[in-house]
């Protein structure tokens, strides 16, 4: 008679606040040890490289503020994930959607520039939400009305805005005639963004993620709306008998999220580039994704992840610089932290129990 044993994954009855703590310092330093370990693969002296990725990130007053800078975005597309996330809608959509939001945007800033600078910035931040809205929400009715799986729409729909925004560009009405590049006439003064800090690249757009993030928090736990979608991301089957409009809530989720997304685009646009061009994302709706999962769909979390995922693209810059490392290390980077973070949210909501068996 021999005893075998199967191991068996059981979800925890209570999540203890200390082991939660706890998986996260693992995490932080198993992410750390991995990264210097990639590093050293390099040929990177480890030590200065991490100490220039913060010099980088947060040395002085210049460098964190540019981290806030990278962060706006991150903030605005992680929370557009996370909030249809939480629904069960596997949006990765943002890039497109973040498209969407700047060249509607840009269009409504050509037709309404005759408008005071007050009525003109309200005009651009609410047509950057309409476009990624509309975007969103057109995912969200392929999947309601036609069945349309939502990961191969959203896929899809990144591609289709990026070639229709490439036509603009080249062939259309928005090329620049005095330029060889894909890209749109400077955007006059009256347009661009305010800054929040003179001398520094740091526009309004912070301030609208901070409140997008805070709006977004509000609504998915004090609101019947946040209930709803908090339901049907538990089990849209007994939402649906609890008299819930899965359907209609699961297109005001995409519709919401395709949104936030928008006005990261319209930041990008009229906040940084002061022109439309296909480089106004450096993949941040995709990074939105990491981000979302990374702040393991909490809101609050997100602000967190995004100013950290900011800070290692900002001191990646000054990594490459001064160690010859390249900055494709930062991803690797990004992709470590991710893995481990996934990894202590899992076990400090997972047991892992050993079940004996007699052979």
């Amino acid at each position: 008679m021999m005893s075998f044993g199967r191991l068996k994954f059981e979800r925890r009855m209570e999540v203890s606040r200390v082991w939660q703590v706890l998986a996260i310092l693992i995490a932080i330093a198993a992410s750390m040890l991995v990264t210097a370990l990639l590093l050293y693969t390099a040929g990177a002296d480890v030590s200065k490289a991490f100490s220039h990725i913060f010099a980088g990130a947060f040395g002085n007053w210049d460098a964190t503020i540019e981290t806030l800078v990278k962060a706006t975005p991150l903030m605005l597309t992680g929370i557009a994930v996370t909030i249809a996330f939480r629904a069960k809608f596997w949006n990765i959509g943002a890039e497109g959607q973040l498209f969407a939001g700047a060249m509607m945007a840009f269009w409504i800033s050509t037709i309404l520039g005759w408008l005071p600078a007050a009525l003109l910035f309200i005009a651009i931040v609410a047509a950057g939400f309409l476009g990624g809205a509309l975007y969103g929400g057109l995912a969200g009715v392929l999947k309601t009305r036609f069945g349309v799986n939502e990961v191969l729409a959203t896929v899809m729909l990144n591609y289709v805005i990026k070639y229709a925004m490439s036509y603009m560009l080249v062939e259309g009405p928005w090329r620049d005639p005095s330029s060889f590049y894909q890209q749109t006439s400077k955007l006059p003064d009256v347009a661009q963004y305010p800054l929040l800090l003179a001398d520094t690249r740091l526009h309004i757009g912070f301030a609208i993620a901070l409140v997008a993030v805070i709006v977004i928090h509000i609504l998915l736990t004090r609101t019947s709306l946040g209930y709803e979608i908090r339901a049907i991301g538990a089990n849209p089957v007994a939402a649906k008998f609890k008299g819930i409009r899965v359907n209609r809530t699961i297109v005001l989720v995409t519709l919401i999220s395709g949104g936030l997304a928008g006005l990261a685009g319209a930041g990008e646009v009229f906040g940084l580039h002061f022109r439309l061009r296909p480089d106004v994302s450096a993949g941040f709706g995709f990074t939105g994704i990491v981000i979302a999962m990374l702040a393991g769909l909490r809101p609050a979390w997100v602000i967190v992840a995004a100013i950290l995922f900011g800070a290692l693209l900002n001191g990646g810059v000054r990594m490459q610089i001064f160690t010859n490392v390249p900055t494709a290390l930062i991803s690797a980077m990004e992709a470590i932290v991710l893995l481990f973070f996934l990894t202590a949210a899992f076990f400090s909501r997972y047991e892992i129990r050993v079940i004996r068996e007699d052979g």
